[in-house]
């Protein structure tokens, strides 16, 4: 399993470091190691491959022990360790690959969609609106990739993965109000090409 060999190789150094000493060390394994889960699944999502999303992780993860001195206790350690993911992935691997900051979504589960759909689905109760419920995953994933990148971010952080707009300002460094605005009008958006698709579908005509 992939999270498990990202385990094996991350955990490597870290065990190196903790029985060299510290408090440090154990501190960092005890806040930042239980996130890893989701660091994997953000890198796959923006690499596409479980090889570099292996390296993005676990560069993650030693830029963040080397800098944990700077981490504020008591603030949000997954925020700060995604940043520091975007970052990488924004000087490292995107300049590698000349790949957008957002990487396609073919990586999605249809499972990781059911808040982004049924999100969608209640803002409003129109005959399409009530038909999004229905529509398959993959028109959703076709809907969220044609959204401008940073709405796209905005949907995909809050409503897929399911972070607070707080995390999500943390993340992208952008002011609260900022992702909230993105947000609304990446719903919008979304909502009106899933709508479009509904009525191409035929969903929601009476029968």
């Amino acid at each position: 399993m992939a999270t498990a060999l990202l385990e094996e190789r991350a955990g490597v150094g870290l065990s190196v470091m903790t029985s060299a000493a510290s408090a440090r060390s154990q501190l960092f394994e005890e806040q930042a190691m239980e996130h890893i889960d989701k660091l994997y699944a953000h890198a796959m999502r923006k690499t596409g491959n479980s090889a570099d999303a292996n390296d993005l992780v676990q560069e993650t993860y030693l830029k963040a022990f080397a800098a944990f001195d700077q981490f504020q206790q008591g603030t949000n350690i997954k925020a700060w360790l995604h940043r520091i993911l975007e970052n990488t992935y924004i000087n490292q691997y995107r300049k590698q690959q000349n790949q957008p900051y957002y990487s396609p979504l073919e990586e999605l589960e249809d499972w990781q969609l059911g808040d982004a759909e049924s999100r969608t689905a209640t803002s409003s109760r129109s005959a399409e609106a009530e038909a999004i419920d229905h529509l398959p995953a993959s028109a959703i994933k076709d809907a969220l990739q044609a959204l401008p990148e940073d709405f796209r971010a905005a949907v995909y952080l809050v409503d897929v993965e399911g972070y607070s707009y707080q995390e999500v300002a943390d993340i992208m460094e952008s002011p609260t109000g900022t992702v909230m605005s993105r947000l609304h009008r990446g719903r919008k958006l979304l909502r009106e090409q899933l709508a479009d698709y509904a009525r191409e579908q035929g969903f929601g005509k009476d029968k």
